[in-house]
């Protein structure tokens, strides 16, 4: 795969790249986790788990705690966040983290940054499937997540920790933003959010 954060199922019907560039992008992501979420609310299970994958200590890796505390500072509704500037889900914690949630949630929806090609990067990805963490940085740490959102934040293959060191905290930020916007509405459950193709 080139990403560093590999959906398992990347490629599928299921799965949308939206650039951050496009006006629409937060209300198609929004659009997007409401239909990938259907399934889990027809089964009657209850609640979301958002978790913000990512140290505050590298640039390109701080996509995931800028958008939890993005997340937290708008309001999360009946939603949990985990992973945050303040207190961030990465390789040291990440299995404890997962341990606690384990069980609790109808749907766990994974965002983290990720490494791809240069004509990827400043996409985000949604699709259904968890996130492999680390997997370009060649770290083993367990799946994360039913859904995943990934943001490419710069081209993997080479150096990969000097890479991510060396990120532009522009796009970092433009799309975290673009995330956070379409998360958003999704676990406040606003619906009308996304059929007005309003882009906060």
């Amino acid at each position: 795969m080139d990403e560093q954060l590999v959906p398992a199922a990347r490629g599928t019907a299921g799965h949308l790249r939206v650039s951050v560039d496009d006006p629409s992008a937060s209300a198609l992501v929004t659009r997007h986790l409401i239909a990938l979420l259907e399934p889990f609310r027809q089964v009657g299970k209850r609640g979301i788990a958002v978790v913000c994958i990512g140290t505050d200590r590298s640039t390109g890796d701080a996509l995931g705690p800028l958008v939890g505390s993005m997340l937290e500072e708008m309001g999360r509704g009946s939603a949990t966040v985990y992973g945050t500037l303040d207190e961030p889900v990465h390789a040291t914690n990440i299995v404890q983290v997962l341990n606690r949630i384990q069980g609790r949630f109808g749907a766990i929806l994974a965002v983290d940054a990720c490494l791809g090609r240069l004509d990827n990067v400043g996409t985000v990805s949604v699709g259904l499937g968890p996130l492999q963490p680390g997997a370009g940085v060649h770290k083993d740490l367990p799946a994360v997540g039913d859904l995943y959102i990934t943001g490419t934040v710069n081209v993997g293959g080479l150096m990969e920790y000097f890479v991510l060191q060396n990120t532009r905290l522009s796009l970092v930020m433009r799309m975290a933003r673009v995330i956070a916007a379409g998360v958003h509405p999704v676990i406040l459950g606003e619906r009308a959010a996304a059929a007005s193709g309003d882009n906060d």
